[in-house]
C-alpha cells in the first residue's frame, strides 16, 4: 500500500477512515452553503441593481460558476481524495511554501473567521426568540472588555460542535446531516409558502412585468452586475469545504465529484426557487422606514 493510500472502511497511515458515505458528502456540501446568505443578500442585491429581472440574472450567474467551479474541484478531489483539499491541490501545482502559506492562513484567518461570523449569526438570530441573549445583556466586564450573553452562546456553539467532530467522523455525520435536512426543510417551507399562500398576485405581477425595467442598462448593467455578484458568490460559497474532508469519504473517486455537483447544483436550483418566491411576496423597492415587511420591501 502507498504511504497515502487508504482502503475504504479501514484505518490508513494517515489514520482516517473513510466513514462518509455519498449522502453525508451532499450534505456537507448543501449544510456548509446554506445559511444567512439567502435571506439577506437579495436585499444587497437588489439596491445595486434596481430591477428584479437582473436580481434574478445574478443568482443564475452566480449559481451556474458555483457549479463550474465544483466540478473543477471535483476532478482535483477525484485525483487527490487526501485530507487538507485545497492545501493539497496547491502543493500539488506549486510547492511546499504556497501551500504552507495558505494552510496557516486558512487555519488562523479563512476557516476561523467563517466560524467565528456563522457563530455570531447564529447567536444573534437565536436572540429573536430569546430576548435573553442580547449583545446589550452584559455578563461580566473586565476593564474596557464587555463580555456579553449573545458572545458566550457563539463560544459555546463553536465548543459544543468542535467537541461533537474530535468524537468521531460518524458523530460529526450524523449532526450535519440533522442540520442540513432542518435548513433545507426550512428554506424550501418559506419558497412553498412564497408561492402559494403567501403570494400576491399584484405584487407579482409588477415584479414580473417588464423584469429589466427600472434597472441599468449597456456597460453600467455589466459593472452593476458585477458589484451585485459578490453577494450571490458569497451566498453561494464553503462548498470547497468538502474536499478537506476528502481522506474520510468512502470511495472518493466517484463520491466526491458526485457530492460537488448534486450539491452545488441543489443550493444554485433551491437559490432561485427561494428568490422567485420572494418576487411573488414583497415588491421589489419598498421604503425603508415601511411599518411592514411588505412596505420595505425586498
Amino acid at each position: 500500500m502507498a504511504e497515502h493510500e487508504i482502503v475504504d472502511g479501514e484505518v490508513g497511515r494517515e489514520g482516517f477512515v473513510r466513514g462518509l458515505k455519498l449522502l453525508d458528502a451532499i450534505t456537507l456540501v448543501v449544510g456548509t452553503v446554506i445559511g444567512s446568505g439567502i435571506y439577506i443578500v437579495s436585499a444587497d442585491i437588489t439596491r445595486i441593481l434596481q430591477s428584479p429581472g437582473l436580481m434574478l440574472l445574478v443568482w443564475l450567474i452566480a449559481g451556474t460558476l458555483t457549479v463550474v467551479a465544483a466540478l473543477s474541484f471535483a476532478e482535483l478531489a477525484a485525483a487527490m481524495p487526501k485530507a487538507g483539499g485545497q492545501y493539497v491541490f496547491l502543493r500539488e501545482a506549486y510547492g511546499r511554501l504556497p501551500a504552507f502559506l495558505y494552510g496557516w492562513t486558512f487555519f488562523l484567518v479563512i476557516s476561523t473567521g467563517t466560524i467565528a461570523a456563522v457563530s455570531v449569526a447564529f447567536a444573534k438570530f437565536i436572540s429573536v426568540f430569546w430576548p435573553a441573549i442580547s449583545a446589550s445583556n452584559v455578563v461580566f466586564q473586565l476593564g474596557g472588555l464587555h463580555v456579553n450573553t449573545q458572545q458566550l452562546v457563539a463560544i459555546a456553539v463553536v465548543i459544543v460542535l468542535t467537541y461533537i467532530n474530535c468524537r468521531g467522523v460518524r458523530e460529526g455525520a450524523v449532526i450535519q446531516n440533522i442540520f442540513t435536512v432542518l435548513k433545507v426543510f426550512a428554506v424550501i417551507i418559506l419558497a412553498v409558502a412564497g408561492l402559494t399562500i403567501g403570494r400576491n398576485a399584484d405584487i407579482a405581477h409588477a415584479n414580473f412585468t417588464n423584469m429589466f425595467a427600472g434597472g441599468p442598462t449597456g456597460f453600467s448593467a455589466i459593472t452593476a452586475i458585477g458589484a451585485a455578484m459578490v453577494g450571490g458568490l458569497f451566498a453561494m460559497d464553503s462548498w470547497s469545504y468538502v474536499c478537506s474532508a476528502a481522506a474520510e469519504v468512502e470511495n472518493p473517486k466517484k463520491n466526491l465529484p458526485r457530492a460537488l455537483l448534486l450539491g452545488t447544483g441543489f443550493v444554485a436550483l433551491l437559490y432561485i426557487v427561494v428568490n422567485i418566491a420572494y418576487m411573488n411576496v414583497l415588491p421589489l423597492l419598498g421604503d425603508p422606514n415601511g411599518a411592514n415587511v411588505i412596505a420595505r420591501g425586498i
